[in-house]
């Protein structure tokens, strides 16, 4: 028994010596203090960065979120005032361009009394004398309508054109093609290619 208990304090004081000599040595120890302490001041660093935010920052982004509202109420501005000047421009110079319109579309009336006028059968030496005088009249005033922007519409012996033309009649007609303008019974006119009184033709069908 004595021996027994003997080999069990050996045993016991060989293991404290054993945990003894394992212990840090004082350059480890302080080590891994520093190495400690300086994780502890990083993650309050980090802590710190993460809670509160840079007031100065915040007051920079907000300008410039300002600043690029600015800019692009300033471009939608800026087009809308563009499209606005291109609008005004283009209708002054339509305005310019058909000034006229109303004017010589009052006289294509004229026009058409002159021509029945002129269209006499087998006129008298007389009648001649005032239709030479009429005519003449009637050129010159077509002269100065021509120059301000008047065109005459071509109609007979061309195709159908619902834009140039108005159809008041339909006739057979195997000769020409279908749609074909085969009569023309009152001029149609155009003021600088806008057609201000379409032709009133007679149109070919086969049918």
């Amino acid at each position: 028994m004595v021996e027994k208990k003997y080999e069990e304090n050996l045993e016991e004081s060989f293991e404290e010596n054993l945990e003894g000599n394992q212990d840090e040595t004082p350059e480890e120890k302080e080590t891994n203090e520093a190495t400690e302490e300086k994780k502890d001041i990083d993650s309050e660093i980090n802590k710190g960065e993460e809670d509160a935010e840079d007031p100065k920052d915040n007051e920079i982004a907000k300008l410039k979120q300002e600043k690029d509202e600015l800019n692009q109420r300033y471009l939608r501005i800026a087009a809308d005032f563009d499209n606005f000047r291109k609008r005004t421009r283009a209708e002054k110079e339509e305005l310019v361009k058909y000034a006229n319109v109303n004017l010589v579309s009052e006289l294509l009336p004229v026009l058409d009394n002159f021509e029945r006028a002129l269209d006499v059968k087998e006129p008298s030496e007389e009648v001649q004398k005032y239709l030479m005088g009429m005519e003449m009249i009637f050129k010159q005033l077509m002269k100065i309508l021509n120059d301000a922007g008047l065109e005459y519409i071509e109609a007979l012996g061309k195709t159908f054109d619902p834009e140039k033309h108005e159809a008041v009649m339909r006739v057979t007609d195997t000769e020409v093609e279908t749609d074909t303008v085969v009569e023309e019974l009152r001029k149609g006119y155009a003021f600088k290619d806008k057609v201000i009184r379409p032709s009133m033709v007679k149109v070919a069908t086969k049918n």
